[in-house]
């Protein structure tokens, strides 16, 4: 008997089935997944949801490529990619709860949000993600929000 439509979801882990998502609303086409997607996969665990992908840059490194972001639930991962031989690279791997003064900065006038980091290494890691447009940038903040700075519920 045919496999329907959805079987092909049903045996997908959980970071594949959000991961794609989040990457076609960042605008990261497929060539640029495939590609980053095995450095991904080494790093998030099957179970782990993705929150945000987005290409990236690092303002005080213009020269060194791009970058590709995947924030989970659990881990921030970095890719990078070189400039002049397009080779990929692990930048970055951390567990969420060892990073260090997490902070970003929503810049509406230019579709962009700047993220940074200490890492658990001690190195300040710092990013800008360019987004398609005003209303992303709000979108992005929440996101971060959501991961960053989780709601405490107080029991009366």
């Amino acid at each position: 008997m045919p496999a329907g439509p959805g079987a092909v979801e049903r045996h997908m882990d959980v970071f594949s089935r959000t991961f794609l998502p989040a990457a076609a609303e960042a605008g990261v086409g497929i060539p640029t997944v495939s590609r980053h997607m095995p450095i991904f996969r080494r790093c998030v665990d099957p179970d782990d949801t993705t929150v945000l992908v987005s290409r990236c840059y690092r303002p005080d490194a213009p020269m060194s490529g791009e970058f590709m972001m995947v924030l989970t639930y659990r881990r921030l991962v970095v890719t990078q990619e070189t400039k002049v031989f397009h080779r990929l690279r692990l930048h970055l791997n951390a567990n969420l709860r060892h990073l260090s003064n997490v902070t970003w900065n929503p810049d509406v006038a230019h579709s962009a949000v700047e993220i940074t980091a200490t890492a658990v290494d001690g190195v300040r890691e710092r990013f800008r993600m360019r987004l398609a447009e005003p209303d992303a940038v709000w979108h992005c903040d929440s996101l971060l929000e959501h991961v960053f700075r989780p709601t405490r519920v107080i029991a009366a």
